[in-house]
């Protein structure tokens, strides 16, 4: 789950963006099982529901959509969306592979090399663009050192054991690149894919920074928020997440229950689009506990200390369109079910110049839904770094139902009763363009019921017709780091 956002210009006059947008410069009964996700009837959007959208943009509609007639468009949706589908789904294995380089750039589990510091990413940019190896000075010492972390890698890949992260690498290098890490020729392959695939990241993460300057040029806040806001359109589908994010939604709850938007005991039905799972989130992540996901229960942690639910009344659901992510929740319900808890890793990076109300957020998450846990044990390599954990009852955590589900396309159908009073998606629309989001946007409306709540760090487009509105926002900063915060937008849907 990535950390910014965006939306571009329009030619339409009727198109609005939310009015929330200008402070977006800041760079988820007991024992009870729910419903697995088999059982949830998902369904692609109809042509009906998507009509007014691809009419509103008709400009920027891809060819096979762009310039048919009512009888042609109704022929082609039904393929059009499951093709589309396909497609979207097929970016997890880049989301996968830039997952695959995080970890070997700032793992331990691994090695006993020290992780990449943030200001060596300039200098590894500039080794990766040399056609000559670097073999003094700091250059020289850092192309040593991602050598000895491919080396390492590799040489543990063949011998992963139980270790979640290696497995996983080892499926996207020797399952899906097919390479046979036992032969010397593969594993010099192996080394010259990493490489390569460091080198892909690093010139997207610098096109991304270029993008952003130049949004931030133009001197109007709302539309840099808007080129946040749909800054990965075309990069694969990462999972991962981290705690921040979550320390904003709580702060934005408390604002949204202060001018009385909801009530004590309001929230009884909760939808978190993109839970994700903590794999080795760029510097901030760590490797150093099993995968864990976070987001479902920071929200129902931060709703029942805002008493905004109640513990035997609140029900969440998760829609992801990664079997890892699923499965992940689905293993841990089975668990729960069985009466075990689930254990969170907290890590909390003493170097950091973290905000006092961040630390707060950090000190006092888990107390409304479990007890303290002992921590796992931290390397010597890994620095300045202190772990809290948190283990969680196992009657919260099975009420957390993952459903499949591509929110861009799909929904699953629900009546009235079983609609949701909140929604939260962050750092999920950011990965789509304006078509996809306004499509998701019909999707999540469908999804809410009268007055239900949409809270996202994106600025989303804002069609005519939508029942689903833009109120309010909220901004948080993190740390004294430059651009390290959230803009919370607040979205609300209208009454039918």
């Amino acid at each position: 789950m990535p950390q910014h956002i965006l939306i571009s210009r329009r030619k339409h006059s009727s198109i609005t963006l939310p009015l929330l947008c200008l402070l977006a410069l800041f760079a988820p009964l007991a024992g009870q099982r729910q419903p697995p996700k088999s059982q949830k009837h998902v369904v692609y959007i109809p042509l009906s529901d998507a009509r007014k959208v691809l009419s509103a943009l008709d400009e920027i509609l891809p060819a096979e959509l762009k310039g048919k007639t009512e009888q042609q468009l109704a022929d082609i949706w039904p393929s059009w969306v499951k093709q589309q589908d396909r497609k979207i789904r097929a970016r997890l294995a880049q989301g996968d592979e830039d997952s695959l380089i995080n970890f070997l750039l700032f793992g331990t589990s691994f090695t006993k090399q020290p992780r990449v510091a943030l200001d060596q990413i300039a200098q590894l940019k500039m080794l990766g663009q040399s056609s000559a190896p670097a073999e003094t000075g700091q250059a020289g010492q850092l192309d040593r050192l991602i050598n000895s972390r491919i080396n390492d890698l590799l040489a543990s890949l063949r011998v992963p054991g139980v270790n979640e992260r290696l497995l996983f690498a080892r499926r996207i290098l020797v399952d899906q690149k097919h390479f046979k890490l036992a032969s010397p020729n593969d594993q010099s392959k192996a080394r010259e894919s990493l490489r390569a695939s460091i080198n892909r990241v690093l010139n997207e993460n610098a096109g991304y920074a270029r993008a952003l300057e130049s949004a931030r040029l133009q001197g109007n806040p709302t539309e840099e928020f808007a080129e946040r806001s749909r800054l990965f359109r075309t990069r694969g589908l990462a999972s991962d997440t981290s705690l921040f994010p979550n320390f904003a939604i709580e702060e934005s709850l408390k604002q949204i229950e202060a001018r009385g938007l909801l009530t004590p005991g309001a929230v009884r039905r909760v939808a978190i689009v993109g839970p994700g799972l903590d794999f080795t989130d760029k510097q901030e992540g760590y490797d150093l506990y099993p995968v864990q996901t976070i987001q479902p229960f920071a929200v129902i942690d931060t709703l029942l200390r805002l008493r905004l639910a109640k513990a035997n009344e609140l029900q969440l659901t998760t829609f992801d369109l990664s079997s890892r992510v699923n499965n992940h929740l689905e293993r841990a319900g089975q668990r729960a079910r069985a009466g075990l808890s689930y254990v969170v890793q907290l890590p909390r990076d003493l170097s950091a110049q973290w905000k006092p109300e961040t630390v707060s957020y950090w000190q006092r998450f888990g107390d409304q839904i479990g007890t303290p846990a002992p921590p796992v044990s931290v390397p010597a390599a890994v620095g300045a770094l202190r772990i809290r954990a948190i283990r969680i009852r196992a009657a919260l955590v099975s009420r957390v139902s993952p459903v499949d589900t591509n929110i861009v396309l799909q929904r699953p159908e629900l009546p009235l009763a079983e609609k949701f009073d909140l929604i939260i998606g962050t750092n999920i629309f950011l990965y789509y363009d304006n078509l996809d989001q306004s499509l998701a946007m019909i999707n999540i409306e469908n999804l809410l019921k009268p007055g239900g709540l949409l809270l996202s760090n994106n600025a989303l487009l804002e069609l005519p017709f939508f029942k689903v509105r833009s109120i309010g926002y909220s901004a948080v900063l993190y740390s004294d780091r430059p651009n390290d915060g959230d803009s919370i937008v607040w979205y609300q849907r209208s009454s039918d």
